[in-house]
This record gives C-alpha cells, structure tokens and sequence, in this order.
C-alpha cells in the first residue's frame, strides 16, 4: 500500500526559512560578506500583493520532493475512483501560450476537490510526440527529430510544473519511447489479425516537386504547404484500418454519453448513416439499344428517380473508361487530370463553381424509361455510395446548378406540403406528395404518395423487377492509416520477398524500434524515408525464415494518441498494454477536458480501437470517455484598427460608400475611447473603430507568454483568472487589467489572513486568526460560501465559485476577530483554485501537513436558512424602501426598524401614521394622517 503522503514533511518553521537555491521567480543577491547568498527585499518586491515569488517555488519544489499528488500502483478500490484527463498535448518549440493552461486548470481543481472528498484521483500528464512537425524542423535543420521532441518535452513539463497543477508525474508517458510504442503496435497486430488493417490502393496526395506523399493539412489551394509545389490526386497503395465495421457501435453508443450535444452530432453527420436504395441504369450504345453493361448508383431520395434526368460518375470512378464514347474520351480524360489536382474538399465546398464534361454515353432511367446522359463531374467523389449519382436537378441544389449550367433538363416530381415553397423556378430539396411519376409500362405510379411512402414504393419495386435493392450507407470512409515519413511508429508487419505475402512479425519481438537515420528528407522516388535504412529494411522472417522486406511506411500521428489513457492506468506495465483489474477499477475516463477541434477524428479514433479492445477482451467498457467537456479559446487582448480612404482621411468602417477602398492600420489602446456601444478615437469621437478579439498565433504577435505572467502576478493569479474570465465552455478575450483584479483579491486574503505587511514590505510569520468561537453570522457567512463553492465546482462553473469566495472575504474584512475555524474552512476551499497560496496559510495556521488530502468542507443546511427576510415599506400606497427584518418579526417591531431606517424616516418624521397595514412576511404600507403632530417615539 502507499505510504502517507506527508511523511517526511518539514515543520513549518523550515518552510518558512530562506530559500537556499535560486528559482525561477526569486534570484538571490550576492552577499559581499563571506560570499554567502542572502535574499534582500527590493522595491519591486513590496509593490507585489503577497509574496507569491517565495511561496511558489517552495511548495512546487515540496510537493515534488514529497509525491504529493502519486498515486499509489495498488489502490485501496474500496474507495470511489475518479479518473480525470486532459488531452494530452503536442509539445512544440514555443512552448506553452496562456491559452494551455485554461483547461488544465478546470482538471486541476476537479482533481484537487476530488481528492479532498477522499476519492482515489488518477490526474496524468503525458505527450502526444510524434507527428509532421518535428519531422519538418529536422529535415530544415539536420537535428533529430527525437532530441527536439526531449527539448520542447522539457519546456512544457517545466512550464505545468511552474503552474501547480497535481499531476501525477510518475506516469508521464511519451508516444515516442518504444515502452509505449510496443503496445500500439501490439493493437495494430490485432487489428491485423481479425482483417480490420489491410492494404488498399486508395488516392493521396502526391507532390511531384518534393517527391513524397502529403497529409490533407500540408495542402492548401492545390499546392504543397512547403514549397508550393502543385499537388496531385493519385492511387497508392496504403495500411487502411476497418472503421466502417463499427459504423452502427460508433453511432449508437454515443446516446449513453455525457457530451456536449453539439459534438454527438458532429460525429453522427460524420458516421453519416443513411437509408436509401442501389438503382441500376443499363447503358445504351449508339443506337439506344442496352449494351448489357449496368452502372450502378446510390440514392437517398428513390421517390424522385422519375426526376432523375442525368447520371454523373466520378473522374475516378472505375467503370469511367469503359462508358466513355471515343470521341469524347481526350476531353474526358484531361478533366479528370485537372480533378487530380484538387482536394476532396475543394470538390465538395458548395460555394465552388460546378464543372464536369459529357461522357458521349446515355443510359436508361429504369422507371421513365427514358434515355439520360452519363457527365463525369468532380462534386461527386468515388469514394462516396458507388461513385456514380442520379441527378435530379428538380429537387437538389448542386443538380439544379449543374444542369442550368450545361442545359440539361429539369423534371418536378415533388409538389411541396406546404403551398408557399412552390417556387417551380427553384430546386426544393424536402419530402411532399409526388408528382409526374408514372409509366405504365414497367408497373410503376408514384403518383399522390407522400415522399416516404413512394421511396417505399420504388426500392420494393427495384427489388422485384431487378433494378436495385434497399441499401445502407454511410459517409464513414475506412481510415487512411500510412505516412511516408520516418517520425511515426513502425508497423510491425514484413514482406516475403518470393511472393509479397505480408506477414505479421512475433509479438516477442515488440517493440520494433525505429532506426536512427541522419538524413529525413524524401526520397523522391514516392518510397518513405526509412527505405534508406537497409540493414533495417532487410529482415529474415522469423516464422518461415525466408527474406523478407519490413514496411517502411509509419504509422499516423492519431496512432498514439488512440489509447493512451489506457496506458495512464498502468504505465509500467512489461507484459500487457494495462493490468485487467486496473483497467476495470479505473475506467473509463470520468471526465475528459480538450478542445472541440478533436472532436471528430481523435474522439472518434479512440472509440474505434477500444471498442475492438473491447471485443477481444482487453478492456471491459464499451466507451473510454464517459464525459466530455471542451473549453473554449482564449483570445488574444482586444486589437483596434482604424480606417482610412484612398487620400489618407480617417474614416469610419462602416462608411455609407460600400465601394469605397479602405486602408486599415493599428491603433494604440490609449488612443481609444468607449462610446455607447461602439470605439472611437479620443481625437475625434466621430470616427468608430474596429474592436476585435482574434486567436493567438505568432503571425499575429498576440501570443501571451505564462512564463511572464507567472513573473509578474504569480501562478494562482493566472490559474484564477483563466477560470474568473468566464464559463470554461466559452470563448474569452485575455485582458491584463483583468489578472490585476484577481492578483488584488488574493493579495486581500492573504492580508485577511496573515496580517498587514511590516514596514519593510515583509510578512511576520504565522496568521492572525483567533481561537474564539464564530458567531451565527460568520457561520453563516461561511456555510453559504462552502454551499456555492461546491455547487460551482461540480457543475465546472468556476468563474461564479470564485465570486462566492470574494463574497466571503469582502464579509470577512467587516469582522472585528477572525475566528480561526471559519478562516481554515475557507483556505481549504480556496485551495483547488490557489494551491499555493492556500497551503502556506494553511501552514501559517499551524498544520504541519499539506492540505491536499484534508475533508474538503461540507455546508450545513441549518445554516443556509436564512432568518432575516427583505420587506418592502409602503408610505400613503407607495413603495419608498425596504427593511431588512426578523422573519418571526410583529408589526410595532416592523415599524421600528422602518421608523429608524435613515430613508424612511424622512417621510414619516412630523407626521401622524393613521392606519398601518401589515402583512407579515409580505409588505408594510403605513398610511399618514394630513394633522401634522410630531411622531411619538416607538
């Protein structure tokens, strides 16, 4: 079992001495006597709210040289679990921005509560490493790319550790050390070995220029990102992973989860599930006659194949070739050159113009009976349905374009329910009562049915008379699971030279570690760069013993990051990727924090391989996250721009000219006043100027450094205002006038608690709370802030927990004795928000042990009744006050207090009260008598 986390805890007077090494916040000055380091209180120094500088460092290094936050390999499982994670980021050259650290803060004070109610917390921290950016920077300097990953790794483990977040850095992990990467290996056997990774030739993107194969991010318009190099479309043959098998899981298992409603449906337009119907269109030769040759298409809609008066195939299609009239093939084939070079995106965007060429062929619409022609056209994707659509123009929008454009005929078949949308000059995409849809001559009439009923009709009459079926399908496409680079985990599979069998190596030999190459850069040829590593490359097969090539493509980034918080459970495990009964103890994930960017493919990669995990036994949930919460962006500070017009003049965005050239330029903050609802210039308030927020990059310069922000206000000053900004699920705009606000309250509390400062700017040691008994108010007053605090804390609505806290405090400065009871209450519900502010009060208040494991405090309902109630004062039937009153209180004691109350009483001073009305509880309207006689004292 785990020993106590206090053990080996020095007595508060060693935390309160100097320090004797200098940190990163506080640099001793050299001593000219003897040459011994002393620390000197500068001017800077006393201007700081509370001395954060010392306090910081010496707790961070404390909890470190303590273990604080481990926790123990073997738990005690009769106790709740609580298994919080952040997704684990990517660690960059440049280091963490204040950005980072909004969600790290939201896991930390769950954590850190969660503790203190006595929950065993598994809180990890690791690295998502590999990937295309350390592989650029190597290829453009020569350096590694694993010494620039350990580089940057060290920069944010220092940068979280400087931030006081409780992370559990006996777990830390590395997709990048073979330790880890053996097992996502392992996983990919697996999926090997029940047909789930396979190889297909399937179309990437290839750059002629640079001679290698690119991600989607690494295009943009049609050109590398890297050169700008034209990129093409074109078949390879590429690992693939079987996500489409766990289509139906993927889509059904997400009703149980707690996650936004927003990202579900994200995933499900992702997953795509649709009914609809396979319809076979036979082609014509040139005398119209059938050929015998089917093309086959997939619908949505079969209720309007009578308006179906076109087929379009995709470039890639492959039964383009054989439908292709020959003097129509040239012109064919250099548009489906030209379609090579765009992207999937740049085919779909609905705002691009659509363009596509006549095959020379027709077919036949099986229900019309009429002859159609066959267009080959980029908007639709081979990789979609069957790659080959019928068009309606009549009743979809990209048809209706298309068809005006090259003057192809437009059939109504669906009159719209309601009677306003019969625009016949415009496509209408949804359901109504069909029209024009019958021919006799094949047994089928549509006609009258509602939109539902009449697909119904049609894929039951496809069925009978051999023209289609009922079919299910998905916009899910199965994962493109190869890169041809070298910084990626390597496929643990081989090539028999004899016949290019691929075999599965033996999992006693995992991991198969990644060569160490000097030279990154492609190859040129379309082969990956770990080609060059030949004594690599060339292997025996170890099963049959014949020669044997390995695969020298590596696994996609998305690899590692698909189980790691399997492997948080359990990191150290040599024999299994995690321990059964840790994995059944710990999971699934309570509560995962990261950006909604990840909200398709990471989430929906990871749910893939667990649910496979899931089906051989490996773990025993069906899902690994059971909620979800995405924090929102944190925007640089606001930018004001001002305008001007060709001649220089200053001018308004919003001038009335619309075709008016404007040249925009920054201007200073101080330059710029607030006016209504709108800024302007202090110069001239008539011209308005543009006030906006944008995301922080290093393009824009906007980028706030924590590191800065820890030197100036502290660490619990960033931590609490990143939550005080707002709810974490929103946007917000860094202001640095606001982290002076939040720097005050804590430089108040500790005040509050420790007392004023001496005259040289230092603190005395120990607090200024009293043993005394608390009074019912300040029971009270802590009680209804224990109640909010909790509340706001489980509800992940810190900003308004933080607001109690200031509440307290406010209160707090009104009392003439600071009871030392309320007062350790309330640092323990500061303590997830400040740790380190809260643990040297709460050792300034005498506890020799950290504060991380104590009870964290539980409101007592008797005190959050409230015994005073607000009773609104009538005078002559108007309202001209409130009285705060006893809720037992009777009415000469109600007319007392109004009698006294300095607004009141003016109104009441020298005359006679005639009658008085009370409704205890409810009101007091005193009426006055016109004699004026002096009020008798009551």
């Amino acid at each position: 079992m785990h020993s106590s986390p206090f053990q080996a805890t020095p007595s508060p007077s060693l935390l309160f001495s100097s320090l004797t090494t200098p940190t990163p916040f506080f640099q001793p000055h050299l001593s000219k006597r003897r040459g011994t380091k002393t620390y000197i209180i500068t001017n800077e120094e006393v201007r700081r709210a509370y001395p954060f500088h010392q306090i910081e460092p010496r707790w961070q290094r404390y909890w470190e040289d303590n273990t604080t936050f481990k926790t123990p390999d073997e738990v005690d499982t009769s106790k709740p679990k609580y298994y919080i994670l952040d997704m684990f980021p990517y660690p960059s050259g440049a280091g963490l921005h204040v950005g980072h650290p909004l969600g790290y803060t939201a896991t930390d004070i769950l954590a850190r509560y969660k503790r203190m109610q006595g929950f065993n917390v598994l809180h990890p921290m690791g690295w998502d490493a590999f990937g295309l950016p350390a592989e650029q920077y190597a290829i453009q300097t020569g350096t590694h790319p694993k010494l620039t990953t350990m580089r940057n790794i060290e920069r944010f483990r220092s940068q979280l550790k400087s931030l006081g977040f409780s992370y559990d850095w006996d777990r830390e992990i590395s997709t990048t050390e073979p330790q880890y990467y053996k097992w996502t290996q392992w996983i990919f056997l697996q999926l090997f070995k029940r047909g789930l990774a396979f190889q297909a030739e399937v179309p990437v993107n290839w750059c002629p220029a640079l001679g290698t194969v690119l991600a989607n991010e690494e295009v943009i318009n049609g050109v590398s990102e890297r050169g700008g190099h034209p990129v093409i479309r074109k078949p390879m043959r590429q690992w693939m992973l079987k996500i489409t098998a766990y289509a139906d899981r993927l889509l059904e298992d997400l009703d149980g989860l707690d996650w936004p409603e927003s990202i579900k449906d994200v995933q499900r337009n992702w997953i795509g599930r649709s009914e609809g119907a396979e319809v076979e269109f036979c082609i014509l030769n040139r005398d119209g006659q059938e050929k015998g040759v089917k093309l086959t298409v997939y619908t949505t809609r079969p209720d309007t194949i009578f308006g179906a008066t076109y087929l379009v195939v995709a470039p890639e299609h492959p039964s383009l070739s054989s439908i292709l009239s020959d003097s129509h093939r040239k012109c064919v084939e250099e548009y489906r050159e030209l379609a090579s070079r765009k992207s999937e995106l740049e085919r779909t965007e609905l705002q691009k113009e659509k363009t596509g060429v006549f095959t020379g062929s027709y077919a036949r619409n099986p229900a019309s009976g009429e002859a159609i022609p066959i267009w080959v056209a980029d908007y639709v994707l081979g990789s979609y349905g069957t790659g080959a659509i019928m068009a309606v123009p009549a009743h979809d929008s990209r048809d209706h374009e298309f068809a005006m454009r090259y003057d192809i005929p437009i059939h109504w078949v669906v009159n719209p329910d309601d009677e306003s949308c019969s625009n016949f000059e415009e496509p209408y995409a949804g359901e109504g009562i069909i029209i024009n849809s019958s021919n006799t001559a094949v047994g089928l009439n549509i006609n009258g049915l509602l939109s539902k009923d009449a697909a119904s009709k049609v894929i039951e009459w496809a069925g009978n008379t051999g023209h289609g079926r009922k079919k299910v399908n998905y916009k899910l496409r199965d994962w493109l699971f190869a890169r041809q680079r070298y910084w990626g985990e390597p496929f643990p599979v081989a090539f028999l030279d004899s016949t290019n069998e691929i075999v599965s190596l033996p999992e006693t030999e995992l991991p198969i570690i990644l060569p160490e190459l000097d030279d990154f850069t492609p190859t040129g040829t379309g082969e990956p760069p770990l080609a060059k590593a030949v004594s690599w490359v060339k292997i025996k097969d170890p099963m049959s013993g014949k020669p044997a090539t390995r695969e020298t493509s590596t696994m996609p980034q998305w690899a590692g990051s698909c189980w790691y918080y399997l492997r948080f459970m359990d990191p150290k495990n040599t024999e299994a990727l995690v321990a059964k009964e840790k994995e059944m103890y710990w999971g699934p994930v309570d509560v995962y924090v990261g950006g909604a960017e990840h909200s398709v493919l990471h989430l929906l990669y990871a749910r893939f391989w667990h649910k496979v995990l899931y089906d051989i036994g490996v773990v025993s949930t069906k899902e690994p996250f059971q909620c979800l919460i995405n924090q929102g962006l944190i925007l640089g500070e606001v930018e004001y721009t001002a305008c001007r017009d060709i001649d220089g003049k200053l001018i308004s965005p919003d001038s009335t000219d619309v075709f008016m050239e404007k040249f925009q330029e920054r201007v200073p903050e101080e330059k710029v006043i607030k006016s209504g609802d709108s800024f302007v210039l202090k110069e001239d308030p008539s011209i308005r100027v543009i006030a906006r927020a944008h995301k922080m990059s290093k393009s824009r310069g906007n980028v706030i450094n924590p590191d800065d922000i820890v030197s100036e206000y502290g660490a619990d000053s960033l931590r609490l205002y990143e939550m005080f900004m707002g709810p974490l699920r929103d946007s917000k705009t860094w202001s640095t006038g606001g982290i002076e606000g939040v720097h005050r309250f804590l430089g108040r509390t500790w005040r509050l608690i420790v007392g004023q400062p001496l005259s040289d700017g230092s603190f005395r040691d120990g607090a200024v709370a009293i043993d005394d008994e608390p009074n019912f108010e300040q029971i009270r007053s802590l009680h209804k802030c224990i109640e909010k605090v909790t509340e706001e804390i489980e509800g992940t609505r810190f900003n308004t927990g933080i607001s109690a806290m200031m509440e307290f405090v406010n209160a707090a400065y009104k009392w003439n004795k600071h009871p030392k009871t309320i007062i350790e209450a309330f640092v323990l519900l500061l303590s997830p928000y400040a740790p380190h502010m809260a643990e040297e009060l709460w050792c300034r208040l005498g506890h020799s042990n950290s504060l991380a494991y104590e009870q964290f405090p539980k409101a007592n309902p008797d005190y959050l009744k409230d015994s005073t109630i607000i009773l609104p004062v009538q005078i002559d039937g108007k309202t001209r006050g409130t009285i705060e009153v006893d809720k037992t209180c009777n009415e000469e004691e109600a007319i007392r207090i109004a009698s006294a109350d300095r607004k009141l009483s003016k109104y009441l001073v020298g005359k006679s009260i005639k009658k008085r009305i009370y409704v205890p509880g409810k009101i007091l309207n005193i009426i006055l008598d016109r004699q004026i006689v002096e009020v008798k004292s009551l």
